[in-house]
């Protein structure tokens, strides 16, 4: 059974840098495409970055040159590492897997791609 676990989240301030972490279970990390998503209260969950089995990566503008998205094959594990972080940053944040089939470059970032959810870790940025 597949299954994702996220971490990492905190309170930072603006300028600051996390390293969010999503440990996957039940099947192998570089099989299938992943993203990190993030959603704020009230609001439709948003793309952020999105590796697919290659290693192409994208990401939404807000946050290119920002953060990064990685995976360690060796812990079974996918990274969003983010730096300067901004108080728009601040959101939930949720990794994601599609484990049936491999997620087109330019679809990484539609939520509707993905079968798979981790639990989500809160990101909070103060100014």
């Amino acid at each position: 059974q597949v299954q994702l676990v996220d971490s990492g989240g905190g309170s930072v301030q603006a300028g600051g840098s996390l390293r969010l972490s999503c440990t996957a279970s039940g099947y192998t990390l570089r099989s299938y495409s992943m993203g990190w998503f993030r959603q704020a209260e009230g609001k439709e969950r948003e793309g952020v970055a999105g590796i697919d089995t290659d290693g192409s990566t994208r990401y939404t503008d807000s946050v290119k040159g920002r953060f990064t998205i990685s995976q360690d094959v060796a812990k079974n594990t996918l990274y969003l590492q983010m730096n300067n972080l901004k108080p728009e940053d601040t959101n939930m944040y949720y990794c994601a897997a599609n484990t049936r089939y491999r997620v087109a470059w330019h679809s990484l970032l539609i939520q509707a791609q993905y079968n798979y959810w981790g639990q989500g870790t809160q990101v909070t940025v103060s100014s």
